[in-house]
């Protein structure tokens, strides 16, 4: 029996510094080696796609999301699905007095993963409950941050190297929510501070892009610590301007899958009592240069 193969979609701009939307394609059926160049082109170009409506299992977010990339495990293994362990449940959702999911995901603006040696190439976020208010992510344009950057301080930053780690706001995270569990020793040791470019290059087209985020980013190295601090505030404070900024409103079944090499985000805030759950995936790319 042939495959069913895939109408035509199309490829709609957001008006937004970033982001499209991808209309008529249907991730229960395979893509073609051509459909799938579309996308890989698109998503390079826009840095965040939104596929409306995909009905998909995890199995198939996941087998879609390896077409881009061997995946990564998050450390809070305790939140992946038992089913799919490349599954990081996001959600806000309490049953039997414990999380279903890790309720606090992205309160501060970061890129996933940027505290590994290889941090994420992308990320996959698939809506499996939202609610009725409330539930948006941001999403920042660090090319756009870049291209705008003040002339002094691009001169402070160019060649400079900065430490990301993932303990920087952990206590913070915990303090806020008690039901952030607290890391073994061997969790310690999987996420040792990292040192990364402040401004890296794409790998695959080039542009030139910051890499700080006030979530992992601890210290730009060998600079006094109060120069470090008021350094990496200014370049937080540029990256996230409101016109390099696109607030994602969710839909029932939007898959969204943007490039963590292009663009930090940050959770917009659900009130406690309404439920809110997704699916993440998070794809590997490679070290920063």
């Amino acid at each position: 029996m042939s495959a069913v193969l895939q109408p035509a979609f199309d490829i709609e701009l957001f008006d937004a510094p970033l982001g499209a939307e991808i209309l008529g394609l249907d991730l229960n059926h395979p893509l073609s080696p051509r459909a799938f160049d579309r996308i890989h082109k698109a998503h390079l170009e826009h840095h965040l796609l939104v596929f409306r409506d995909q009905r998909i299992t995890p199995r198939q977010q996941v087998d879609f999301s390896r077409r881009f990339g061997r995946l990564q495990i998050h450390v809070l293994r305790n939140f992946q699905l038992p089913s799919n362990p490349e599954v990081l449940v996001i959600s806000n959702i309490i049953e039997d007095g414990k999380p279903i999911g890790l309720g606090d995901a992205g309160h501060f603006w970061h890129s996933d993963l940027s505290y590994k040696e290889t941090p994420s190439l992308g990320s996959m976020l698939h809506a499996q409950e939202l609610p009725a208010e409330g539930g948006d992510t941001l999403f920042a344009n660090m090319h756009l941050a870049w291209d705008t950057l003040p002339a002094a301080l691009r001169f402070a930053v160019q060649g400079a190297r900065a430490e990301h780690s993932y303990l920087a706001q952990y206590e913070e995270l915990r303090r806020r929510n008690p039901y952030r569990p607290p890391l073994t020793p061997e969790q310690i040791a999987e996420v040792r501070p990292v040192m990364h470019p402040v401004v890296r290059t794409h790998p695959e087209t080039g542009r030139k892009a910051l890499f700080v985020s006030e979530h992992f980013t601890t210290r730009i190295v060998g600079i006094p610590p109060d120069e470090s601090r008021a350094l990496l505030a200014e370049l937080f404070a540029h990256s996230v301007l409101p016109e390099h900024v696109y607030r994602h409103r969710w839909a029932p079944h939007d898959l969204v899958f943007w490039d963590n090499r292009s663009l930090m985000h940050l959770a917009g805030g659900t009130p406690d009592h309404l439920r809110r759950k997704l699916y993440r995936t998070t794809i590997e790319g490679d070290t920063p240069f």
